[in-house]
């Protein structure tokens, strides 16, 4: 899989630790930075990774910011992104089986680097369900998006 990833200065270091196990895991690595403290905006790594995503470029994206807020707000601006804040295993799996999500934030303030492990592993190893009320919803969920460009 070929995955995006992008940080700002409040989630650098969680990111450096997703980046190899992303690798190890065997996918494609697109790193869109922040490498280091100095402040920076987090709505553009958000833009970075999801441009990436809506081209098709990346299968996937992965957002760290200090609470994951920034971020997925951020991400969420974009048609044809349903990013999800991700702080436990569970909600992991429930974005990937009934949402489809297709990137996940997460904060490096919030969710230590042994949880954030698990939830990328788990967030990358689920499917979508594909059942029908959830191809319905996200159906909705694109329509809405539609509407509202227009």
């Amino acid at each position: 899989m070929k995955i995006a990833i992008g940080a700002d200065h409040a989630g650098y270091r969680l990111k450096d630790v997703i980046v190899p196990l992303l690798e190890q895991l065997g996918h494609e690595v697109q790193d869109y930075g922040v490498n280091g403290p100095d402040s920076v905006d987090y709505p553009d790594f958000a833009a970075a990774v999801c441009q990436k995503v809506v081209a098709g470029e990346v299968n996937r994206g992965i957002l760290i910011c200090g609470t994951g807020i920034g971020m997925s707000i951020a991400a969420n601006k974009f048609p044809g992104v349903r990013c999800a804040l991700v702080q436990d295993l569970f909600s992991a799996k429930a974005t990937r089986e009934h949402n489809d999500s297709n990137v996940l934030a997460m904060g490096e303030r919030v969710v230590g680097p042994g949880v954030a492990e698990e939830i990328v592993k788990v967030w990358l190893e689920t499917e979508f369900s594909e059942g029908p009320r959830h191809c319905a919803r996200i159906g909705k969920l694109t329509a809405l998006e539609s509407r509202l460009q227009s």
